[in-house]
C-alpha cells in the first residue's frame, strides 16, 4: 500500500456523538485501496456504494476507510453500505447527515451503524435506519 496518505484526523467534521480519531481517504487513495481508477471510484459514489462528503478545513472529498473491508479478491466497499445509504437517502437525509449517522454510536445498536455493518448485522441497521427518520 505504498503511496496511500494516510489521514488520521480528529472527527472534527461530524463531532456529535463521535469521539476518538479515525483514517480518512481521497478518492485518489480509495482508489488505490481498490485496485482501480479514480474514475471508478467516482462512479461508485455516483451509483451510491460508496459515500464521501467534503471535510471542513480543506474541502476536499474524502471518505472514512472503514466504509472499505478486506473481500475475497482484495479491497472493497462493504456490501450492505449501499442499501443502507439509499435508504436514508430516501428518508430525507442529505449525504453529511447520513455520513453523521453511519459513524455515530448508536444506543439501540451499541455501536456504530458502520460498524454493525462491518461485523454482519445488516437487518439491524436497516430497521433502525427505516424508522428512525
Amino acid at each position: 500500500m505504498s503511496g496511500v496518505s494516510h489521514r488520521r484526523v480528529r472527527r472534527l467534521l461530524y463531532p456529535g456523538g463521535m469521539a476518538g480519531e479515525m483514517t480518512w481517504l481521497t478518492l485518489p487513495d480509495v482508489a488505490e485501496r481498490l485496485g482501480v481508477p479514480l474514475a471508478r471510484v467516482r462512479e461508485l459514489l455516483r451509483e451510491r456504494y460508496l459515500l464521501a462528503v467534503r471535510r471542513e478545513g480543506d474541502g476536499v472529498l474524502h471518505l472514512p476507510e472503514s466504509f472499505l473491508i478486506e473481500g475475497e479478491s482484495g479491497m472493497e466497499a462493504i456490501p450492505t453500505l449501499r442499501g443502507t445509504i439509499l435508504v436514508l437517502a430516501d428518508a430525507g437525509l442529505t449525504d453529511d447527515e447520513v455520513m453523521r449517522w453511519m459513524l455515530g454510536d448508536n444506543d439501540e445498536i451499541g455501536e456504530s451503524p458502520v460498524d454493525a455493518l462491518r461485523s454482519g448485522k445488516k437487518t439491524v441497521v436497516r430497521r433502525i435506519a427505516q424508522t428512525s427518520f
